[in-house]
């Protein structure tokens, strides 16, 4: 059965979200930073209309366009509006899939009846409903795959905020689009087709079969039948664990000071710890990362006798894997930690002990989140 699948893509989200507290900030040209106010990642469209760049350093963008209005990213904030939104859209189908905080895939097969209305006339009506009810502007694109429901939101966003890709239209919209536009289609890919003068998605799906997988694998198969308009990969709402967490940032200063990276990769510890038992999860596996001033980058990991969500523990171990990549003599940016090897269930194998203390963390760990909760974040810090 022909599935017909939307992406629903919030606009310039981190600066909708602060436009939808700050009526005031409607209509100017907006900016929010990374962490530490590193750089620009989110513009309205005036900071664009402005000069504005994506990723551009803060103190750049300051400097060459003062009329911009500059602010700290606000994650909390985001994430309650991005539920809102997802909120919004499962009125319509009961299958959504979150594929990040601004974009959900959705599965409308069917729901015309249930509306009576055709398929572009309820897409009219989400971008409605998600405006109405969270006051964040979307586009939608519309097909009968992900990757070409991907490609149609892509372009809804210069025309009108809804584009439709369907079979009297695909044959034109892949000539008119190049390889490297393609969502799934990286560097590699794209200088392997062209290579092969492959320059275009049209060019893509007139390859056969057998050739693509050669090149491509069965990953490479699918993504032609996708562009074909077959739905390969249905939309699924199920929820998905984690494979790893990571947690790293920008210190805001070049340091050299031991105690202050220590303090700092602490912090990334709790954070990530915290996502970890959201999930019920535990780590079986915990890397640490140091980058230099000059963004050379340090990092070694090392395996859990026993998986563990308590930051305690993981501190612990963290600290010993920092003191053997850092150096006195050298000025660093930025540390993070990785957790891998997740086992998200509630309970993970050990021994009687293991299992005992594991127990006893646990309820320290649930403790800690509950008053951060109650009396707001870092009201606990560890104490190595």
């Amino acid at each position: 059965m022909e599935r017909i699948i939307a992406l629903v893509d919030c606009d310039s989200f981190f600066v909708s979200c602060e436009q939808a507290v700050k009526p005031e900030l409607k209509g100017q040209p907006v900016c929010v930073l990374s962490n530490n106010d590193g750089c620009v990642v989110s513009r309205s469209k005036e900071a664009k209309k402005l000069g504005i760049k994506m990723g551009m350093p803060y103190f750049m963008a300051k400097k060459d366009f003062p009329k911009g209005i500059y602010l700290t990213g606000n994650h909390k904030l985001y994430k309650e509006i991005s539920k809102k939104v997802m909120n919004c859209l499962k009125n319509f189908s009961p299958d959504v899939e979150i594929y990040s905080i601004d974009e959900a895939f959705i599965d409308l097969t069917g729901t015309k009846k249930l509306f009576k209305q055709n398929y572009p006339e309820i897409i009219k009506n989400i971008r409605k409903t998600v405006l109405k009810e969270a006051d964040i502007p979307v586009s939608i694109g519309l097909s009968t795959s992900k990757t070409l429901a991907k490609l149609a939101s892509d372009k809804a966003k210069n025309a009108g905020g809804i584009y439709i890709i369907n079979k009297d239209n695909i044959e034109t919209e892949m000539q008119n689009t190049k390889i490297e536009e393609i969502w799934g289609i990286g560097k590699n890919i794209t200088v392997t087709l062209k290579k092969k003068g492959i320059l275009n998605c049209f060019e893509f799906i007139q390859m056969p079969d057998g050739v693509i997988k050669q090149l491509l694998g069965a990953k490479g198969l699918e993504m032609k039948h996708e562009l074909l308009g077959e739905t390969i990969s249905p939309v699924d709402g199920d929820y998905k664990a984690p494979k790893s967490i990571q947690d790293t940032s920008a210190f805001g200063v070049f340091t050299k000071d031991f105690e202050f990276i220590k303090k700092e990769l602490n912090k990334h510890i709790h954070i990530a710890c915290k996502k970890l038992r959201k999930h019920n999860g535990y780590a079986g596996t915990i890397g640490v990362m140091l980058r230099t001033k000059d963004f050379k980058c340090s990092y070694t990991k090392i395996s859990l006798t026993c998986a563990t969500s308590f930051e305690l523990e993981i501190s612990k171990e963290a600290i010993k894997l920092l003191e053997k990549i850092y150096k006195e003599d050298v000025l660093y940016r930025a540390t993070g930690i990785y957790l891998g090897d997740l086992t998200c269930t509630k309970n993970s194998q050990g021994t009687l002990f293991e299992e005992i203390r594991q127990n006893e963390n646990d309820n320290i760990a649930k403790a800690i989140d509950k008053l951060e909760n109650k009396y707001g974040k870092n009201i606990i810090r560890t104490g190595f």
